[in-house]
């Protein structure tokens, strides 16, 4: 399943609605979104998107995050380790080998790891004379 199927699938049962509609409503079939829904076909598109956003009444934070989720549901993900630290390619390939035999919880850890990574380049990202804002007294 990848983060979008997951979400829509959630979505879906959670406000009551039947696969058949949804798909009825997208101009899809059963099928595909049934495989949409478990990961079985690859990154879902634009139009389909903005589709599932329109059936369930999303705007705003929830349109971002569901759009987001679609950006990294490629069930076939290629990674590019050209010009990279040599140690790059050798995560690449062996987490492609190893990716199926990983726990939720080893999983988990990965992911926290990559989250600490990014939150670390964010707060990298302010400018070390920036000031904190001065509190009237």
């Amino acid at each position: 399943m990848t983060p979008f199927g997951e979400r829509v699938r959630q979505l879906r049962q959670e406000r009551g609605r039947m696969l058949k509609d949804m798909a009825a409503h997208l101009g899809v079939s059963s099928a595909y979104l049934s495989a949409l829904e478990r990961g079985e076909r690859g990154k879902p598109t634009w139009t389909l998107i903005q589709g599932v956003l329109q059936y369930f009444h999303i705007i705003w934070d929830e349109a971002d995050e569901l759009t987001r989720l679609a950006d990294l549901s490629d069930p076939r993900v290629k990674i590019d380790t050209a010009n990279t630290d040599p140690k790059a390619t050798l995560l690449a390939n062996r987490l492609a080998r190893e990716i199926r035999g990983l726990t939720p919880d080893e999983l988990d850890e990965m992911l926290a790891v990559l989250d600490r990574v990014q939150e670390g380049k964010v707060a990298c990202a302010v400018p070390s004379d920036a000031q904190a804002p001065v509190s009237p007294r």
